[in-house]
């Protein structure tokens, strides 16, 4: 529940100080960066832990990211500039690779299926008080000290969940040597940098049907082929090929990358409207957003419920509905919208979320033993990082390209938005479509698992 803290905070307390960034270094045009490469370092990393997290054991591997994650917090805060802010967001997001996926796969080896429907209400609790705190301290930090203390917060945090993880967590673990898949992991870093560069700057840098576009895209695209092929007949790959052909981890994988999508790029452009467009202050924004993540644990909290008695595929199908209509009623903001109108649209969505995230995600761990269920966390966390980085340099290519070089306005951004909005929605149709794709089997793990003994839901 520490190390989720740090990955729940660091998703919600930047968003509002993002004007304030803006504001103090620059770079407008450059700010989704701030969030697309955190998730894409995040997103290449997680793989290569969840394989690590087989060979030698979760312990270590947790500590190496909460270490990792503390050094680039305070190379973030002491950034001078936008271009060393973006790269040291590179070092904090090679550690948060390392941690979500890893608590995760550390409930999975500790609670048996009917367990985790109550210990997922615990870890959701996390993200609830994530969606209260950080929005309120990114707002504090911007208005009233300074938005590098966004960043010099998680310092204590790493600290204290080092000294629990020490002290508390215990494992037997037989050593491997490792076996990695160094050119697969070279190859997919390559290409998705290549191709969220050339989503978010095309356009803006270079027009889109410039040599340079066409060169940096079709160099991303080549390389991403490549990292197939690699895959094939690596020893060890690091995103084994197998997890895309089960039906299961397929539709729960691609809901993962839909629930990315939609969750940065509303944390990327919704305080930036309130504050901007409808002329809210940071906190006033922070509370709008935190009702996204608000409503995430309290579905997510009795989600656990609903799929012990409706299943798994039922309880998605649910969750993907409220994330679409949450996400259509978004289209009715404009220029002169109540901020209590952004809240109640975002908590809809973060109501469907909580029925959807972690059901799709233990089905997937449910379905595969222990030798395999850290790379298939890996590679469900890797899925929705890979939707993340995506999305928002996909939504920032729409922004910048409606925006343009001119003078930013309140009447352009809202355009920008709208415009951003109806991607949401569009994605929100595809991750409906997924769930129906969640064969019926996924149950068998809820029927075959005994019930929670007495003394241990005490």
């Amino acid at each position: 529940m520490l190390t989720t803290a740090l990955v729940a905070i660091e998703g919600t307390i930047i968003a509002t100080a993002v004007p304030s960034i803006v504001k103090d270094v620059g770079g407008f045009t450059e700010f989704p960066w701030l969030f697309s490469i955190f998730l894409l370092a995040q997103a290449v990393s997680v793989p290569i832990y969840g394989k690590l997290n087989d060979l030698f054991g979760r312990k270590p591997v947790i500590l190496w990211g909460i270490g990792l994650f503390m050094i680039g917090s305070i190379l973030c805060g002491a950034a001078w500039a936008m271009g060393p802010l973006i790269a040291f967001r590179i070092v904090q997001g090679l550690g948060a690779g390392a941690i979500l996926p890893t608590t995760i796969t550390i409930i999975g080896d500790l609670y048996s299926v009917r367990e985790r429907a109550k210990v997922q209400g615990y870890v959701a609790s996390v993200w609830g008080a994530a969606s209260v705190v950080g929005p309120t301290l990114g707002g504090v930090f911007s208005e009233y000290v300074s938005w590098r203390w966004i960043f010099f917060v998680n310092i204590p945090l790493c600290l204290l969940a080092v000294a629990v993880f020490m002290r508390f967590f215990h494992e037997r673990v037989e050593r491997g040597r490792p076996v990695i898949d160094y050119r697969g992991a070279a190859l997919l870093a390559v290409g998705l940098a290549l191709v969220i560069l050339g989503a978010l700057e095309g356009g803006q840098a270079w027009a889109w049907n410039s040599p340079a576009s066409l060169l940096i895209l079709g160099a991303g695209v080549a390389a991403l082929i490549a990292f197939v092929f690699v895959e094939r007949r690596a020893a060890s790959p690091v995103l084994p090929l197998w997890i895309f052909r089960r039906r299961l981890l397929v539709s729960s994988g691609l809901i993962s990358v839909g629930i990315g999508a939609i969750l940065y790029g509303l944390s990327s452009y919704v305080p930036t409207y309130v504050q901007d467009v409808l002329g809210a202050g940071p906190l006033v924004a922070g509370f709008a957003l935190a009702t996204l993540t608000l409503g995430w644990p309290i579905t997510g909290s009795q989600a656990g419920r609903v799929y012990l008695r409706l299943g798994f595929r039922a309880c998605a199908l649910i969750g993907t509905s409220l994330v679409l209509v949450g996400c259509a009623l978004l289209l009715l903001l404009g220029r002169t919208s109540p901020v209590w109108q952004v809240a109640l649209f975002c908590l809809v969505i973060g109501l469907g979320m909580g029925l959807t995230a972690s059901p799709t995600l233990i089905a997937a761990q449910s379905s595969v033993g222990w030798a395999e269920r850290g790379v298939v966390t890996a590679s469900n966390i890797f899925l929705r990082s890979l939707g993340s980085s995506v999305g928002v340099a996909i939504f920032g290519a729409i922004a910048n390209s409606t925006v343009g070089s001119a003078p930013i306005t309140p009447d352009s951004l809202t355009t920008a938005v709208q415009r951003i909005f109806v991607g949401l929605v569009i994605v929100a149709v595809l991750i409906l479509a997924m769930a129906t794709l969640i064969p019926r089997s996924a149950d068998r793990a809820i029927l075959e698992a005994p019930p929670i003994p007495q003394e241990s839901s005490r």
